[in-house]
């Protein structure tokens, strides 16, 4: 056993993918701990905030104030304020309003805001304008109050007794405050999804769910396939003719028309995560079966087999001690690619709607069906889908590597 690990540790390949599938297992063990958040618990009344870090603006106004005379503060103020879509949006409004277009610089900011002051009027009727556009322009047009102030931010707040505004505070343009004053924050490293939930604690719940579905349905499909593939290769006769049957009957139906027409039977409320992992797993056994059948026909009329046979060992003990060990590597990487396969199956069900019921754990599948119906990918909210996508190829990545390492170490005719 110490010889056989220490040759797959030298695969260079299963090296590789055990330390990539071991981080993601590590990640969805020790996420957890540190961040408590509930999976699908709503953080943000709002849909798809960017990742960032998120700082409480009222707990930011009574932190202690910095001072700082930081370059281009002013500069980068404006440019937050003033996108380069709405300079050429304003452009765009002069340049029809009779301005030519060589007097109009976007770039220079004060020039820019000139021109649109002494020229914007919302009374003018622009030749071939929608109303949707006109209105787009005159809610530019209130958006630039006093961009160019320099003056301070006045805090005021509300005096019961004479029902007025009163000065209490100020917030100069140099004022800044130390992240770690503000009591309320919440670093976003992903943002949130339609829902407004964090994606990353979703994403770390979603890749264990994930797994497990692939681990159950891996286990089934592996244990129904090894079982019927040494019962038909080892017997034959009549038992290898009915285990073919049903073998090559489930071949001609395509696995995942299968897989859709069962999901659908079954309900969206029945269809928890185990359910839908035991549904792949009764339907992926097939090329188990038929590969650990050619490898136990090719088996069974060893020498040592033979040896057992005249023995007058029993055919469960033959079966056992004489052939399993002797596939035991194959089976293995069978497993693997099984587990590889329930996850990529799972996600395709689930991106049709078929997956899971959405109310009890997210997983790989829901995430990508829950970014394309609020249309994440059309409206470029990358990290509501690019990171799934990024996890399931990994994991497909890495399982497939480990199982490439595997058959270098045990096939001899891959072995260099």
């Amino acid at each position: 056993m110490k010889h056989t690990l220490r040759q797959v540790f030298h695969s260079p390949r299963f090296v590789v993918g055990f330390a990539i599938f071991a981080f993601i297992v590590l990640l969805v063990i020790v996420y957890p701990i540190f961040v408590r958040s509930a999976p699908l618990g709503i953080i943000g009344q709002g849909t798809f905030f960017p990742p960032g870090i998120y700082v409480n603006a009222y707990d930011s106004i009574g932190s202690e104030p910095y001072t700082l005379k930081l370059d281009n503060a002013a500069a980068k103020r404006l440019a937050s304020r003033l996108s380069d879509e709405q300079r050429l949006a304003m452009m765009e409004w002069l340049v029809a309003a009779g301005l030519s277009e060589n007097e109009i610089d976007p770039a220079d900011t004060e020039k820019l805001l000139e021109q649109w002051e002494n020229n914007y009027d919302p009374t003018i009727n622009i030749p071939g304008q929608t109303n949707a556009r006109r209105n787009y322009f005159v809610r530019l047009n209130a958006s630039l109050g006093g961009i160019l102030a320099t003056e301070a931010a006045i805090i005021a707040e509300m005096n019961a007794e004479t029902n007025t505004l009163e000065e209490t505070g100020s917030v100069d343009q140099t004022d800044y405050v130390n992240i770690n004053d503000v009591p309320n924050k919440r670093l976003l490293p992903l943002g949130t999804d339609n829902f407004g939930r964090d994606v990353l604690t979703e994403l770390v719940s979603a890749i264990g769910t994930s797994l497990l579905i692939g681990l159950v349905a891996g286990l089934i499909a592996t244990t129904i396939g090894l079982t019927l593939g040494l019962i038909a290769g080892y017997i034959g006769g009549f038992a290898d003719d009915i285990v073919m049957f049903f073998t090559n009957m489930f071949t001609v139906i395509p696995t995942f028309v299968l897989l859709i027409l069962i999901s659908y039977g079954i309900g969206q409320e029945q269809r928890g995560a185990v359910t839908i992992a035991v549904v792949i797993g009764f339907t992926s056994w097939v090329w188990t079966t038929r590969a650990v059948r050619a490898q136990v026909i090719s088996l069974r009329n060893r020498d040592h087999v033979n040896l057992s046979k005249l023995s007058g060992h029993s055919t469960t003990r033959i079966i056992l001690l004489s052939i399993l060990p002797y596939i035991a590597s194959y089976v293995v990487m069978a497993f693997i690619l099984q587990i590889s396969s329930a996850i990529l199956a799972e996600a395709g069900l689930s991106i049709l709607g078929l997956g899971p019921k959405t109310t009890e754990v997210p997983t790989l599948g829901l995430m990508m069906n829950w970014a394309m119906i609020y249309q994440a990918q059309v409206l470029g909210y990358w990290w509501a889908y690019l990171p799934v996508i990024i996890t399931i190829a990994l994991i497909s990545f890495s399982l497939n590597l480990m199982n490439t390492g595997l058959d270098q170490v045990f096939n001899p005719a891959l072995r260099e």
